[in-house]
C-alpha cells in the first residue's frame, strides 16, 4: 500500500522566485541546525539561477500540493560530471521517501544532460544522509580522488558513476 504522502509529491524544476526562496530557506534550516552558514552556502543559495541553473545544472523542487517541501541542486562539475548540492528536505516530509525521490530524479536528469559522474559532499554527523547516498549507489571517496572542499564542514565526499 503506497504512502499518500510520497505519492503525494511531484518533483519539477525550479520554476518561479518563490521557488528558490523556499530552496533557500529549507538549506539554510537544515545547515543551521547542525552547522554554520558558509561563504559558498550564502553564494550559491542567495541566487540558485545563477550559480547552479546558469552554467548547465538545474534545481529540482519536491512538491505536496504548491507547498515545496524538499530541494536539490545539480551544479555541473567539471566536464561530463555534476555535484549534488544543497539537498534538503522540510522534517515535517521526511522519512517518507522524498529525499530518495529527489536523488533518483537528479541522477536521472544528470544523464539526461550527458553526466558520466555525480559527485557529492557531506558530513558524517549527517549519518541518514550518508545512509542514503550509499543506498543510491554512491560510494565513498578517498582525499585523493577529489579536490579540497570549500565547506569546512564537508569531511565525507562520494561519487556515482554513470
Amino acid at each position: 500500500m503506497p504512502d499518500t504522502e510520497t505519492t503525494a509529491v511531484v518533483i519539477d524544476d525550479m520554476s518561479s522566485p518563490a521557488d528558490a526562496t523556499a530552496f533557500r530557506l529549507l538549506n539554510e534550516r537544515w545547515i543551521t541546525t547542525f552547522f554554520t552558514l558558509e561563504d559558498e552556502d550564502r553564494r550559491l543559495l542567495g541566487d540558485p539561477e545563477q550559480h547552479i541553473v546558469a552554467p548547465g545544472g538545474v534545481v529540482l523542487v519536491a512538491r505536496v500540493g504548491s507547498t515545496v517541501v524538499g530541494c536539490v541542486g545539480l551544479a555541473p562539475h567539471g566536464e561530463h560530471a555534476f555535484e549534488l548540492v544543497k539537498m534538503a528536505v522540510d522534517p515535517d516530509h521526511q522519512g517518507h521517501g522524498t529525499g530518495r525521490r529527489l536523488i533518483r530524479a537528479a541522477i536521472d536528469r544528470a544523464r539526461d544532460l550527458g553526466a558520466r559522474r555525480v559527485l557529492l559532499e557531506t558530513n558524517s554527523r549527517l549519518t541518514s544522509a550518508v545512509h542514503l547516498y550509499e543506498t543510491s549507489g554512491f560510494r565513498h571517496l578517498g582525499a585523493d580522488e577529489h579536490p579540497p572542499s570549500p565547506y569546512v564542514r564537508a569531511d565525507v565526499a562520494m561519487a556515482l558513476d554513470l
